[in-house]
Parts: structure tokens; C-alpha cells; sequence
């Protein structure tokens, strides 16, 4: 074959590789629903990251909190920020959501690279006041306890650690957040 042939073929093969991978993290884990009912109105503001599973991406990170706006174009502004004991510093990394299926159910996609999307599903929610609510990302790896305050009620971080974990969630590797 010709050497140009094998660097298109490859070409492709990469492309299409990086497509399965990313209509994968659209997805959600089985047995996770979103909310339906969902009023993003009612949703924007400061949350507070009350417990996690760790990632690269916050790992070592305290005082974690989403704050999320309305962008011009229509979409969900997110500014996710946390302290660095280590570093001694604020990190802050702003990306934008939007809406997978209908904009009444708790499921949106959001993107901190670019065109690169993940799952961003609110499962549970305290639909009376907005007040707490359990989201995961597309697979079982992703998972977050966020409120409005930093503190929660023990009946709240009960039934969310109960829930996950009737999920197949590892909850045996939560974080609580230190506020």
C-alpha cells in the first residue's frame, strides 16, 4: 500500500475513534434518570460541592463550588472553582452547558475543551427549594453531591451515599469537600 494510502486509513481510524469516544460520554450510567421537571431558572446560582469522586481535575482541590449564568448565546455559563492547599492558590475553569433532550429534564452536556462534551446529569433534585442535588457524568466514575450551602442535612448525605450506591456508584471512595 502506499504510504499515503496507510496515513489516510489512519486518519480515519483516529477520527472515528475519537467519535465513538465522544458520543460515549453523552451517555449515563443504567439505572440513572434525570430529573424531569427541571427549571434551569431556578437552578442557576452557587452551589457548593459537598462530596465527589476524585478526579485529576480536582484532586487535591477544597472549597469547591459551580456557579452557573446564562450566556448571551442562550447557554449555561459554568464557572467551577476551588482552592489548592498545596499550591496555595484559586484554580477557576469556565466552560458552558447545554441541553441534551427537552429543557424541562435535568440533562445537559457541558465542555470545558472546546467542541468536547460530557454528560452532566442531575438525578435527584430538591424540587420544593433547589436546595440540594445529586448529579453524574456518563458513566459510574462521576459523581457529586452539590448544595446551596456547605453544609447538608446527615439525611441528605444518607439517602445520596444509599442512592449512588443501589446505582453501582463507589461510594466507599467519596470525597466530602472540605468548605
Amino acid at each position: 500500500m502506499e504510504l499515503t494510502m496507510i496515513k489516510r486509513i489512519t486518519k480515519i481510524g483516529f477520527i472515528g475513534t475519537v467519535l465513538l469516544m465522544l458520543s460515549g460520554c453523552l451517555g449515563m450510567p443504567k439505572g440513572v434518570e434525570p430529573v424531569s421537571g427541571f427549571e434551569l431558572n431556578r437552578y442557576l446560582g452557587k452551589w457548593y460541592e459537598v462530596a465527589r469522586l476524585n478526579h485529576s481535575f480536582e484532586e487535591g482541590l477544597s472549597k469547591v463550588s459551580a456557579e452557573y449564568s446564562i450566556n448571551e448565546d442562550g447557554s449555561v455559563k459554568v464557572i467551577n472553582r476551588g482552592y489548592s492547599k498545596e499550591e496555595k492558590e484559586w484554580n477557576e475553569a469556565e466552560g458552558k452547558a447545554k441541553f441534551i433532550d427537552e429543557e424541562d429534564q435535568g440533562y445537559l452536556k457541558v465542555s470545558f475543551f472546546g467542541p468536547f462534551y460530557g454528560s452532566y446529569v442531575v438525578f435527584e433534585l430538591d424540587k420544593e427549594n433547589y436546595q440540594y442535588a445529586f448529579v453524574s457524568g456518563p458513566d459510574l466514575d462521576y459523581l457529586w453531591l452539590l448544595s446551596r450551602t456547605k453544609e447538608v442535612d446527615q439525611e441528605v448525605i444518607e439517602r445520596f451515599v444509599s442512592t449512588a450506591q443501589s446505582l453501582g456508584f463507589k461510594t466507599n471512595e467519596l470525597i466530602f469537600v472540605e468548605q
